[in-house]
Formats: structure tokens, sequence, C-alpha cells
């Protein structure tokens, strides 16, 4: 298994050129780092006006490894090359490296890149990317991996203190400031050649390589790992967010998300990439990508599976905007005995519920399941928001109780009055549901939660809904039985006395509804004993799903009466891939589909609908307006296509085997599913912006970068150019 490094941004508050003279002290040998046993320079080039200095070194490093491993090896150190690149005309500096021991076995690749900050051209960023591939090793590849992995670590944090060390002896020598690098007046060609190095040949390719890397524009970065070159982060007033909106700096990180480690660090900005390349314009707060990362360990692949669902789920029941639209009913106001109480010792929200005075049945027979777990969602988003206002006003996050990552909310549930009318079954099963909705969307939300006044019957209820609960958040339960809430270990060492709830022994008013039982004459006929059906909140969603089944593709019959409509499209994959594709019927096409193909899930029969006949061709029947665009598992798609003709148009999800192309001989179980809406958007609407649609016409937002043949489809980015992608676009017109 490939094992990955990304760094968050790394920032000094000194310029490019005294960062530059501090890392050039540490050659040939450093003393700071006692595993570089030094360096030897095989080629050195400089350009004519001096600019560009590029320079090639061989490495030497011992490796803190138990002695019968060196033996087996055969070897006391092992050898890295480094390249070397620097730019004084951009101030960048580009140092990629490789092992070249046990090349064949193992394969070690870092990269670093030095820029100037983007909002202070006195300051220097450092990124740094690196993985680690070991093929075989003697049968102890695990051991070599875990002392590669703690030896990258302790270099890592090495090189911030080396290149800090240099700084300030460079200030302590009365050298703070270097001149920027100006064209000279005359320019001589000169090259060094190092005796004793390569033959020429060798180095000649090597330099000719070299240049071609220098003029590349890359971010990532190292000699961490062969030299520990990574940056120190030099304390002063953190900006209010990361300085550039697709990159994390880390004195960001580190004030506004917790002290992450190295590896936790990388997770959090490999997903961030991810999904600034998957989900344009809607990438989640940075807190809430930590709390999916915390909850699957930091598994970036199983963190982003449940991430991707999630976000389709929001987009789904309209989630975003709960806050805005939500507004409770007047049973929910009177009867949920629930509410926001001040805040605990950490700052953290506080939510008091009274589940013990709760009428769950009566709730669900005049509301229904649906509004309550609405209620509780708008509850989640409440807690969310204010969450993020103690973050503001407070200069850093509130934190769980090992004070490293962010969370939430704590919550008091008081079971005073809890008896065996709780243990309802349809309430149960509410609960249940509940509980596996807020698990998925709103994970290490919850920094404590304390339950007071148990009863004898509640370890009965909670032997039904605690293997349901994720096991982080069960860690953070804390119970008491009786009064034992008052007694040291109690309320009181989580909540200031001033905020302590009446109800609980404390001094404060505590504004909570007190519950009780609903009066039988706001029960409503519609909830009598009735399950509910479908999906949560799915009466207010603009999507539809389907299953997209081998051999039964989904299909979307758009009629278009004019020409310069524009129809839209906006999917996500939920799972497995597929290949999207618009075409056009050159006759005219029934409205009603020619087959409907069921699927038999847990919510119902959901499926595919087929509307082309398997007899209608390319061609003489069909026509593709937009190509054929192989769609990944957790791909967000939008596009647009603006018509040139009247007709039927088709909208096709089809279920692209990715096995035959990758050769992975796994059982597929030949089975997508896509979360879609549709619209067709009439011409005399756009009177004066179809220049911006057309820019568009072959256009999907595609998330991968596996696309990258219909780049010139893509919408205008930062850099890109309007007029090409329209002239991509006429390109790709059938």
């Amino acid at each position: 298994m490939v094992q990955k490094y990304q760094s968050p941004v790394r920032v000094y508050k000194y310029p490019f050129e005294l960062v530059m003279a501090a890392y050039e002290k540490r050659f040939p040998t450093c003393k700071m780092i006692p595993v570089f046993l030094g360096s030897d320079i095989i080629t050195e080039t400089k350009s004519e006006d001096g600019a560009e200095h590029v320079v090639d070194r061989r490495c030497r490093l011992n490796v803190d490894a138990p002695y019968i491993l060196k033996k087996i090896a055969g070897v006391d150190h092992v050898v890295f090359r480094q390249v070397n690149a620097l730019d004084r005309r951009a101030r960048t500096l580009r140092i990629d490296a490789h092992n070249e021991s046990f090349a064949s076995r193992v394969i070690i690749k870092e990269s670093c890149y030095y820029s100037v900050h983007p909002e202070n051209s006195e300051w220097t960023c450092f990124e740094q990317t690196a993985s680690l591939d070991i093929k075989s090793f003697f049968n102890f590849e695990n051991m070599v991996e875990k002392i590669a992995m703690k030896q990258y670590a302790a270099n890592i944090k090495k090189g911030k203190e080396v290149i800090e060390y240099y700084i300030n002896e460079l200030i302590s020598e009365g050298v703070s400031q270097i001149p920027r690098w100006k064209p000279p007046e005359t320019v001589k060609s000169h090259e060094i050649e190092v005796p004793g190095s390569e033959d020429t040949s060798q180095d000649s390719g090597l330099r000719s390589r070299t240049n071609s890397t220098t003029s590349q524009h890359s971010r990532g970065s190292v000699s961490s790992l062969v030299l520990g070159a990574s940056a120190a982060t030099i304390k002063s007033p953190v900006p209010d967010g990361p300085s550039s909106p697709d990159k994390l700096e880390d004195v960001y990180i580190e004030r506004y998300l917790g002290n992450l480690s190295l590896v936790q660090e990388s997770a959090l900005v490999q997903l961030q990439q991810w999904l600034q390349k998957t989900h344009k314009g809607k990438i989640p707060k940075d807190a809430h990508i930590l709390r999916f990362l915390r909850a699957r360990e930091f598994s970036v692949e199983k963190a982003r599976e449940m991430l991707v669902h999630s976000l389709a789920w929001r987009k789904l029941h309209n989630i975003d905007k709960l806050l805005e639209t939500y507004s409770p009913c007047e049973v929910l106001l009177q009867y949920y005995s629930g509410g926001w109480h001040y805040s605990d010792k950490d700052g953290r929200p506080l939510y008091v519920l009274k589940l013990g005075q709760m009428d769950v049945k009566g709730l669900m027979r005049s509301v229904g399941e649906e509004a309550i777990l609405k209620h509780v969602l708008y509850v989640n988003e409440e807690g969310l928001r204010r969450a993020d206002e103690a973050t503001k006003s407070r200069g850093y996050p509130v934190r769980s109780d090992d004070g490293l990552f962010p969370s939430a909310c704590t919550c008091i549930v008081d079971l005073e009055g809890l008896s065996m009318r709780h243990l309802w079954r349809p309430g149960i099963r509410a609960l249940l549901r509940i509980i596996e909705v807020v698990e998925a969307n709103y994970p290490e939300t919850m920094g404590r939660l304390l339950i007071v006044r148990a009863p004898r019957v509640f370890p009965v209820l909670w032997t039904l809904i605690s293997p349901f609960i994720d096991e982080n958040t069960r860690q953070k339960f804390m119970f008491y039985g009786g009064n034992d809430f008052q007694d040291p270990g109690g309320l009181r060492d989580f909540i200031d006395e001033k905020y302590i709830p009446e109800f609980l022994g404390g001094p404060c008013y505590c504004d909570v509804p007190d519950g009780g039982l609903v009066p039988k004459s706001l029960y409503r006929e519609e909830y009598q004993d009735k399950s509910p059906e479908g999906p949560p909140l799915s009466v207010d969603s603009c999507y539809n799903t389907s299953h997209v089944v081998k051999d039964f593709p989904h299909e979307v019959l758009i009629q278009v009466p004019q020409k310069g409509s524009v129809i839209t499209w906006d999917f996500d994959i939920l799972k497995g891939d597929v290949t999207f594709t618009v075409l056009r019927c050159k006759r005219s096409i029934s409205a009603d589909p020619v087959h409907q193909h069921h699927v038999s899930t847990a919510t119902g029969g959901i499926g595919s609908v087929q509307y082309i006949d398997k007899s209608m061709q390319v061609g003489p029947d069909l026509s593709i307006v937009e190509r054929p665009l192989i769609c990944r598992d957790g791909d967000s798609v939008q596009g647009s296509h603006v018509v040139s003709e009247s007709g039927s148009f088709i909208l096709q999800w089809k279920y692209f085997d990715s096995a035959k192309t990758s050769f992975d001989f796994t059982l597929a179980p030949h089975k997508s599913k896509v979360m879609y809406h549709t619209e067709l958007l009439r011409s005399e609407a756009f009177r004066g912006s179809m220049s911006s649609l057309q820019s568009y016409h072959s256009g999907s937002l595609s998330s991968r970068a596996s696309q990258s043949s219909l780049t010139g489809s893509l919408g205008p980015g930062p850099s890109a150019n309007p007029n090409r992608l329209v002239e991509s676009s006429r390109l790709l017109r059938p």
C-alpha cells in the first residue's frame, strides 16, 4: 500500500531571499540534523543572467534501524538524490528527491515548493508532498514502513527547528534583509562542473531534464525525509482564515481546527483538495470535513465516502437552507421539551433535553415522525451555527474533551419521569431512525452528553439504542443516577455554577418547555399508527434518485419547444460509476417510456426508465449533442446545453464497468445510483446572457482529472479563457 503525505501551507514571516539564505547554510552538512551524514554536488548549472540556479546533489542519511535489519540489507546508510531548482526571478525554489538505495524494493518520492505568500510579498510559503511504496524488503516490509514513517515525522519536526535556527543565526550576524535579484547589466554565461562527478553525457541529460522541470509551477514539497527541509511556523497574529481559498495554512489549522498530527493534517488537506476538484463551489467548512475524518479515524477514502453521501443528502433535502426556512409548529414549541441554555466551561453551546417529560407517542400522533426528525435536524444545524459563533468570538475552536478537535455542543439529558411508556415500539423505531440520520450526517459534533437522573428503566432503553451509536460518540456519554450529578465529578465540573438549571439544583432559570402529555384533541388521523414511507424530508426535494443497472440506463426525456432554450442538469453519483450523455431524437418520441426497470431496495422500488428503443441508432435516429462523460463514484456534476434546434432530448445515465478498464477482477454489483435534477430554461429568459451560457455548451463541471480531454468545455475558472472555451465547445459538436 502506498503511503502519501500532503502538508498544509506553512508560512515563514520572513522574505523569500532570507529563507533561501538560511536554507543554503545547511549544506554540505548540517550539525542540527545528525542523521544527515553529508552531500556531494553532482552537477550545478546557472542561467546566463543568474536568475536560475539548479543543483543536483547526492545525499547520505543514517537510518535509525535495528542492527539485524542493517546487517541483512548490507548498508549503514542510504543514498538519496536531490535536485534543487531555484528561480530568483519568480522567487521560487522547487526540491525533488528520490531514493537511490534499494530503488527496486522501496520507492520514496518527495517534492517541496517554496514561494512568496500571495497576500504578503515579505512572507514565504512552504508546501510538501511525499509518497512511500514498499514493494519488498526481505520480509521486513511492515518494520521498514514503521521506521520510515517514524523518521519522516521526526525529520519534519526537526526541519522546522533547523530553518528557524539558521534564520536567527543570520539575524544575529546582522543579516536581516537580502536584496532581491535584479537583471545584471552585463551578462556572462558560465557553468560549474564539480570534479569527480559523473560522466558528461549523464550530466547533460540531467541538466536538460532539470531545466525543463524548473519552468513548471508545482505545489508540493520536501526534503524533510532527505534533509528535514520543512518550514518553521513563526508565531504571529493569525489571519481570519487561509491565505487562499484553495489552501490550508498550518497556523489557521492550529487556531481554528485544533492541534492535529502530521498524518491528520495530511488527511485533511488531501480530502479538501479532492473536494475542490469534485464539488465545484460547494466545499463544506474545514471543521465539517475534519469531523468526518475523525469519525473514520482519518482514513481519507472512508471519510470521503461518508462525506460525499452526506453532501448529497443535504442537497436532496435542502438542509443548507433549513435555518432560514424552518419554523417549529405550535405543538413542538409547547410539548418538545428541549432548548438551548448558555454554554459549558469550554465554551460549547449547551442544549438541555427533558426526555423524561416528553410525550413521544403524543408528538408522533400529532405532528408525525417526519416533523420530529426535521426539528431534530434543525437543532443540529443551530448547534453548528452557535459553535461557529463561539469559535469566532473566542478566537479559537470550541473543542472536544481531548482538546484536539472542534466539536459543536454539550447536551444535558434529564430522564426524570422516564417510564415504560417511553418504550413504545414506534417511538423506539423513530428514535433509532433519528440516531441513524444524525450519526451519518453530523458526526463528532457532540462534545459531551450528560445523562442525569437515570431511572431503573433506563438500562432497557440503553440496551436497545446503544448498538446504533458510534463508539466514539458513546465514549462521550456520562451517566448519573439519582442526585449523583450534584456530587464532585457531576455537572459543576463541566458547567459554571451560575448556569446550572434551577430544576437540577442550580440558580439559573432555564427557558426550556416542560413537555407533558399532548392532548388527544391535537392528534391527527394521518399519523395514527402509521409508519413513514420514503426517505425523510423527501417532499421538500427537487431531486430524484434512480438506480442505473447494467443494460438498463436511466433516461430523462425533455421536450424542447424552441431553439435557444437551455437544458441544465445537476447530479451526484451516490454509488458506482456511470457515463452521462445528452442525445437528440431525430424523430418524434412518445412521452411514455418504452421500458421501466424496477430495483428492489430497502426504500422501495427505485429503478430506471428508458425512452430510447434498442432498435434506435446514433446517426439515422439519434444525434449526440453532449459526448459521453465518465462520472465516478462521489462525483458531483453540473452543466448546461444551449439547444440549436427544437425537438426531443434525452439525458442518459448508463452503467460504466470500471473493471474492464482497470483490470479489476473483483465481482462488481453492476448497479449505480444517481441523484439528479434537470430543468429546461426558455430562451426568452436569457436575452443578454446567452454568451456566458454558450461557454458551457459542451461543459459539465466534471470533477475528475481523468476527464482532461474535456477541460476545454469546463466553466471558466480563474485562469480560463472564455473564447477558447467557446471554440472548444464548437469542436465537440457532432
